[in-house]
């Protein structure tokens, strides 16, 4: 009876951070298709055993594909991602099933590339962003001050809004 005691309290202790540990781990997987500037697709696993993930970029919203800038912030993430080796580091899921992920391709982090270059704005859900020491804003806001991407635009609209007004409007295109 003596053993049990320690033995629960040293899985109590050791637990929480192998979970942590095992929710963050990162994988290597080749990137097979872009939907927008911040969610990609990727092919992981080996041979014959491969798994299609869809990964939301952690940290960054792009515009989606019909809204201004869209399909040009689509590109971008292309050029940075597309046909090649990434490293995703899982943070979570979203709503919509998706992987919530780190993304790293050539050695560099996809979102912080689509920030610095005018493609994405920071989206702070969780508080991601502002747990990596705020870097991405300061990024953000130098994208802005040099009217880099979208931000060459005269009033370039967040896509969290775009997505309220279009539910406002098409009320019967959102029945989920």
């Amino acid at each position: 009876m003596r053993l049990r005691f320690p033995f629960a309290v040293c899985l109590a202790l050791l637990l929480p951070p192998l979970l942590s540990q095992a929710a963050s781990s990162s994988r290597t997987c080749l990137v097979v298709g872009i939907s927008d500037g911040d969610t990609l697709t990727a092919r992981c696993g080996r041979l014959g055993a491969y798994e299609e993930v869809k990964v939301r970029i952690a940290a960054i919203d792009a515009p989606e594909r019909a809204q201004p800038y869209g399909q040009r912030s689509r590109q971008a993430l292309s050029r940075i991602c597309y046909f090649e080796q990434a490293v995703i580091t899982e943070r979570d899921t979203d709503r919509y099933g998706r992987t919530v992920a780190d993304v790293r391709c050539n050695g560099e982090d996809a979102g912080t590339r689509m920030v610095a270059e005018g493609w994405a704005w920071v989206y702070d859900f969780n508080g991601i962003a502002t747990r990596r020491g705020g870097e991405l804003f300061k990024l953000q806001d130098s994208a802005r001050a040099q009217r880099l991407g979208l931000w060459a635009g005269a009033r370039p609209q967040p896509p969290w809004e775009w997505r309220r007004r279009q539910r406002e409007d098409h009320p019967d295109r959102f029945l989920f």
